[in-house]
């Protein structure tokens, strides 16, 4: 059984550090949940840790590890608590391959529905955001400029599986990300709570049935003047109540939903 000494605990320990994930084009997923999803993905995952108990209870995806030729090393509670990031883990960790693909690939066949994170920090805020996106419907997420890793372990989980279902594209500079994303044709929409476009008069204009990039900027500070005014439009959420505003990951998913709700619709007319 490996302990935290054992070669290959050791090298997947290290995954928890973004220098080390960016050199191996590796990273951790944590969790039952994180590992079934991981596996549906072809490819995807190197290696499987868990202790017994864990490699007991979820049998089914011992099997379709080893099925698939993925080693299964049983770790003792020491080597598992090295690995992973939680108070109280679940038993289970995969080592994966990086998932992202080029922008350009990603936008080869154009999505209904993308999202571009720009300068986002925060490793929960960004993979809540990308779960949503995920759920809907999305076809691929955008981390651009100095954003968090998607890759992070917090992100991972926050996700809850979802790192694994939409294209992921890494872009070094936001205003290129927004030009390539034009041009694949999509509208760009960029959300700010000082938008002059009211989110409610894009839906009942039927603006928002169109294939669409939302663009939302860090928490802390939104997004830079130069870029907000680089989209097609900016939008704000209509605060109807006493609140000064939404927190990120809340305004993504009210903006998301809208526009999957008028991108369902006109498919289905």
């Amino acid at each position: 059984m490996f302990t935290p000494r054992t070669p290959r605990v050791v090298a997947a320990r290290r995954l928890r550090r973004r220098r080390d994930r960016e050199a191996s084009g590796r990273f951790l997923a944590e969790g039952p949940q994180a590992v079934r999803e991981a596996l549906d993905r072809p490819g995807t995952v190197v290696e499987l840790f868990g202790v017994p108990a864990a490699l007991d209870r979820y049998a089914e995806l011992t099997g379709a590890a080893v099925r698939v030729g993925v080693p299964v090393s049983p770790v003792t509670d020491e080597a598992l608590a090295a690995l992973t990031e939680t108070v109280a883990p679940q038993g289970l960790v995969a080592v994966c391959r990086h998932l992202d693909v080029p922008l350009d690939e990603a936008l080869a066949d154009p999505p209904r529905l993308v999202v571009v994170l720009a300068e986002i920090r925060d490793p929960g805020n960004a993979g809540t955001v990308l779960r949503t996106a995920d759920a809907a419907g999305a076809g691929a997420v955008v981390f651009a400029g100095a954003a968090v890793d998607p890759y992070n372990g917090k992100c991972v989980r926050a996700s809850a599986g979802s790192v694994f279902h939409v294209d992921l594209a890494r872009a070094a500079d936001p205003a290129e990300a927004v030009t390539r994303v034009r041009a694949a044709g999509l509208t760009v929409l960029a959300a700010s709570g000082y938008g002059e476009t009211d989110l409610d008069d894009l839906a009942d204009a039927g603006r928002l049935g169109r294939p669409t990039a939302w663009l939302f900027g860090s928490e802390a500070h939104g997004l830079p003047e130069s870029l907000a005014a680089a989209a097609d439009a900016r939008v704000r959420v209509p605060l109807h109540g006493r609140a000064e505003s939404l927190n990120l990951a809340a305004a993504a998913a009210v903006c998301l939903y809208a526009s999957a709700r008028a991108l369902h619709r006109e498919r289905e007319e």
